[in-house]
């Protein structure tokens, strides 16, 4: 019965990274490595000022027919 649970387990080096796909081979969990990477916080802090400023009101509407004028 699966549980599930996501653990996230983030090796420092590559010693730690074989043993771990080890483990868990041994143990047969199902097991996926991504190297999706954790966003950059300043582009993260002009998103989170840009959906502010949405919220305040502070934007521009611009027509579609507008575009490319």
């Amino acid at each position: 019965m699966p549980s599930g649970n996501i653990f996230i387990v983030r090796p420092s080096n590559s010693e730690q990274e074989l043993a771990l796909k080890a483990f868990v081979k041994a143990l047969k969990i199902k097991f996926e490595v991504t190297n999706q990477k954790d966003y950059n916080p300043e582009f993260v802090a002009k998103i989170n000022e840009s959906k502010e400023q949405y919220t305040k009101g502070e934007f521009a509407v611009i027509k579609t027919e507008d575009l490319w004028k």
